[in-house]
């Protein structure tokens, strides 16, 4: 197992295959990708090899990210990869959702386990105002697809944000009240490139929780493969509430997960100061075992928070650098 020198077991893998986003959210990519989409990102070889190293060290959960990654056309045949790995037990993938409704069969097919999908608002005119597009029937159409399809696990990820979304949580109750999916509300971080941004939106947490709980939503126990969310339950609604606070008090004390970024570099923090370049290690079948050790030494440099209530972002300019 992958532990670092505060005794956290590293059980889940957050892998970019691509850094290239097609949306145009504002509080990420408020100018559209502005990177080298032919730049040389991880093959599918590569890909296979790092979840290889990974299972044999005890990760049981990958998820795939981006940039969005369905602008890979490869994609299916990566879910497939991933899925058939020894030791990977989910293979989940976060997603914006465009044309959702035209490749999900095709995901669920491959064998994914766990769908994660932006929805910043229901409404259409907010929706279009945050992500810079017209596209919220589709990613509800491209949800509904999902749940009939049986994928086990479905989230749909929101980034509260002062003045623009931040008095919708009376329709989002509503719609979560016979749907069979968690929504998790996230805090805004701050990058590189958000500063005004995120001075202007930034919506503390602490406030919904205590909302939630004083209106008999009731949190759970947090799985060992989970990501960082603080999750709720209510009897009255079949969906679930998650929250994300990344500035809320002891959140770093239960991280389990490391990030591999689209040109093979590790990432032992969201937020961390450069990545670490593991594509050499990446070169053949014969080199698992050189890389699991390299990975176990690059952890006990990993720092014991991610300094962001100190104003700290390192060197993640935007989070679709390494899939957030």
């Amino acid at each position: 197992m992958l532990r670092d020198n505060f005794g956290r077991e590293f059980h889940y893998l957050r892998l970019s295959i691509t850094d290239v986003c097609n949306f145009r959210c504002n509080y990420c990519l408020p100018d559209g990708y502005e990177g080298k989409p032919d730049q040389a990102f991880l093959s599918l070889d590569e890909i296979r090899r790092v979840c290889a190293a990974f299972g044999a060290a005890g990760t049981r959960k990958i998820r795939i990210t981006g940039g969005e990654p369905s602008v890979r056309k490869d994609l299916p045949e990566i879910i497939r990869t991933v899925k058939a790995t020894p030791g990977i037990e989910k293979v989940a993938i976060t997603t914006n959702g465009y044309r959702l409704p035209e490749v999900v069969d095709e995901w669920a097919d491959a064998g994914l386990d766990a769908l994660n999908l932006s929805i910043d608002s229901l409404d259409p005119g907010v929706f279009k105002a945050i992500t810079g597009h017209s596209r919220l029937h589709e990613l509800l159409d491209g949800l509904d697809r999902a749940i009939a399809l049986g994928i086990a696990s479905i989230k749909v990820n929101a980034v509260m944000l002062r003045g623009l979304n931040d008095k919708q949580l009376a329709p989002f109750l509503d719609w979560i009240k016979n749907k069979p999916i968690t929504l998790r509300f996230i805090e805004l971080m701050q990058t590189g490139d958000n500063s005004e941004f995120f001075a202007k939106h930034h919506v503390a947490g602490e406030q919904l929780r205590q909302w939630l709980l004083a209106n008999g939503w009731i949190q759970t126990i947090r799985a060992v493969d989970a990501g960082p969310a603080q999750e709720f339950y209510h009897e009255n609604y079949q969906g679930r509430i998650g929250l994300i606070m990344p500035y809320s008090k002891d959140f770093c004390s239960t991280c389990n997960r490391l990030r591999m970024d689209s040109t093979g570099k590790l990432h032992l923090c969201l937020f961390s100061d450069t990545g670490i370049d593991v594509r050499p290690l990446l070169q053949s079948d014969e080199q698992r075992d050189e890389l699991i050790e390299f990975l176990q030494n690059q952890l006990l440099d990993k720092k014991v928070s991610h300094f962001l209530q100190d104003g700290q972002s390192g060197g993640t300019r935007h989070l679709a650098m390494i899939g957030g």
